[in-house]
């Protein structure tokens, strides 16, 4: 589904990502892991046209690199960010109808079946965003991206700051996501949670891939382990 091939991106005159390359699947859950600084967030805000690219992004057959985000966003990549950028002053119920591309979309996800994996959400469904708890917010800001209906979904950080019992309701989300097809380019700091949702991991490493496999492989891996994830 999205192929990254020889990707190199900047910020001014830093060389940020040194040719990475990798590959996701229809209905796959890819972590791209790596201590921080090492480019994983550079790389998708890269795939999201949000930093220039240079080198090639192929997205369901179709070369998209160069491409506007809204453009990218509109052949079905979607894009939850670090900050959680809901809109304060609207309501959740608000915020979510704003993810939808066209009133009349009819896709995999609506408001009714996302208030029922989320019960807070849906008691919370006429407050203003701006009073959410993070974790309320981060489901927000993903269930409002997923009323777009995307192909795929690119999340960065989204158990950041949250509680243990959020963190599990995360996850358990992006288990069910990836069960109806949509698959998912995760960027995630806890090892643990990455291991138990994951079908394959990239390692990243000062702008490089320098690992690929699955969960299993990676725990026998220690060297890896312990010179590019563990502190």
């Amino acid at each position: 589904m999205l192929e990254v091939a020889d990707l190199h991106a900047y910020y001014g005159k830093s060389h940020i990502l040194q040719g990475v390359s990798f590959q996701v699947q229809e209905g796959e859950i890819v972590s791209l892991l790596g201590r921080n600084g090492v480019g994983r967030s550079t790389t998708i805000k890269t795939i999201m046209g949000e930093v220039e690219p240079h080198g090639s992004i192929r997205f369901k057959g179709e070369e998209i690199a160069g491409k506007k985000s809204f453009e990218i966003a509109n052949l079905g990549i979607g894009y939850v960010p670090e900050n959680r950028d809901i809109f304060p002053t609207l309501t959740v119920r608000q915020n979510l109808q704003l993810g939808l591309k066209s009133m009349r979309q009819e896709g995999r996800w609506n408001l009714e079946e996302v208030f029922s994996m989320f019960p807070n959400l849906a008691e919370r469904a006429d407050v203003v965003g701006g009073v959410l708890s993070g974790g309320e917010q981060q489901m927000l800001c993903m269930c409002r991206t997923l009323m777009g209906d995307p192909d795929m979904i690119m999340i960065d950080e989204p158990t950041e700051g949250l509680a243990p019992k959020i963190v599990a309701q995360v996850a358990n989300l992006l288990q069910e996501i990836a069960k109806r097809g949509v698959a998912i380019l995760l960027v995630e700091q806890k090892l643990n949670i990455a291991l138990k949702i994951s079908h394959r991991l990239y390692v990243m490493g000062h702008g490089q891939v320098i690992y690929e496999g699955t969960p299993d492989s990676l725990m026998q891996a220690d060297a890896v382990r312990a010179e590019w994830l563990e502190v």
